[in-house]
């Protein structure tokens, strides 16, 4: 079946130029960056203002009432609301997290699940939205059809087992594919389920309202939208704030502690432990405002133009397989095998060192899902805002070299 091209992209080549990293080059060869599901690159906005904190503030947060201090804590909450109003939530809703493996190991310690509750996670999680709910409770895996999809019929089977929570992937890391989310966690509040979305891969791509979604949680971290390393957030909605105990304890989470007990700040700061990455936060500030100077539905858009670019240059090549064959909507990512080879590793020195382009191989933190499809390694080509159709088609042509070069019999079908 052809497939179908969405509109022009809505983003300006030239905004690459906000992004210092890409001004490199390899051995005069111009570096392509491909590997945003991993961490995105910054735009010097965003360098600026976590610089901006350090240079002309550097104090700590709700920790005095200096000039300085109230500063910090001053930007610090409104980062907070600027990320409320991103999700369309409220501020009370949103925890500043250290990443996507922090907010999800703060939610599978702190609602009291034991050994007898049941977890329901999709094969395609990541191993941080997988491992720690294997830590407190019995995981039940869903399965996925041969397209990578999620087989819904097998979801509705496990959710008859009556789960304490449901653990959902919105976007998987390996295929790109998207989860029907508000489908899936309503399903689950009927029947008795909390709903957690890993929002990683989504968020940088989607304007995400997660009480339209019907989450009782969300996570995400900002390195993988624009911002610093360091900074994620936890959604924790208004009604399941007094479930959640705060998995931390310490400096920042009380208002009043006498020798016999404590009393707990409110949420969202119960939850916030110890002095936080505050730069990191500045950082997240700049990061969603870059974005919202795009605009997120030109942003979505640009991600649809790279998913049909990517499959689009997999389709012309018969030595690729591409991991993950669902007509359903999907993510700029995308995840090959190469029969017979097990190894890419020299793949990607190779795409890297000898022609500047950056991308990721191995399991991908998803070893479950990856070894459903392959018996070995795969290679993720996954884009971003600052990418664009003519270097996606430079980065496959030299895909197509670098395998050459190794001994792969490289086929490609004539374009149309």
């Amino acid at each position: 079946m052809p497939l179908t091209s969405p509109d022009a992209d809505p983003l300006p080549a030239s905004i690459r130029d906000d992004f210092p990293v890409l001004g490199r080059s390899i051995d005069g060869v111009r570096l392509t960056y491909l590997d945003s599901a991993a961490t995105s690159l910054k735009p010097r906005a965003v360098i600026d203002e976590v610089s901006r904190y350090y240079t002309d503030v550097g104090a700590s947060i709700h920790r005095g009432k200096h000039m300085l201090s109230e500063e910090a804590s001053d930007q610090y909450e409104r980062v907070r609301q600027a990320t409320a109003a991103f999700l369309g939530c409220r501020p009370s809703e949103v925890v500043f997290v250290a990443n996507t493996t922090h907010a999800l190991n703060l939610l599978a310690l702190g609602l009291g699940l034991s050994r007898d509750d049941i977890v329901i996670c999709a094969r395609d999680a990541h191993h941080s939205q997988l491992l720690p709910w294997r830590a407190v409770a019995r995981v039940e895996l869903v399965e996925l059809d041969a397209t990578g999809a999620v087989d819904l019929d097998h979801y509705r089977h496990l959710l008859r087992r009556r789960p304490r929570v449901v653990a959902l992937t919105h976007c998987s890391n390996v295929t790109g594919l998207l989860t029907p989310v508000a489908r899936m966690a309503s399903m689950a509040r009927d029947a008795g389920a909390l709903s957690v979305l890993d929002a990683a891969q989504s968020a940088p791509h989607r304007q995400l309202r997660p009480h339209r979604l019907g989450v009782d949680f969300m996570a995400f971290s900002g390195h993988k939208m624009l911002g610093p390393t360091g900074i994620g957030v936890l959604f924790v909605s208004d009604g399941q704030t007094e479930r959640l105990r705060p998995a931390e304890l310490g400096g920042g989470t009380v208002d009043w502690v006498g020798a016999d007990g404590h009393e707990l700040r409110r949420p969202p700061h119960r939850f916030e432990a110890g002095t936080p990455n505050i730069a990191g936060v500045y950082g997240l500030g700049a990061a969603l405002a870059y974005l919202q100077r795009l605009g997120m539905a030109a942003v979505e858009q640009h991600d649809l133009l790279m998913a049909h670019a990517l499959r689009a240059e997999v389709s012309r090549r018969s030595y690729l397989r591409l991991v993950g064959t669902s007509s359903g909507e999907r993510s700029g990512i995308a995840s090959l095998a190469i029969p017979g080879h097990d190894d890419l590793s020299d793949v990607a020195h190779v795409l890297s060192d000898a022609h500047g382009v950056m991308c990721r191989t191995g399991h991908l933190c998803a070893q479950p899902m990856v070894d459903r499809f392959t018996a070995g390694q795969v290679l993720r080509v996954s884009a971003y805002v600052y990418n664009t159709v003519p270097e996606v088609r430079a980065a496959f042509d030299a895909l197509d070299a670098t395998c050459a070069s190794l001994g792969v019999d490289v086929e490609r079908a004539p374009e149309d």
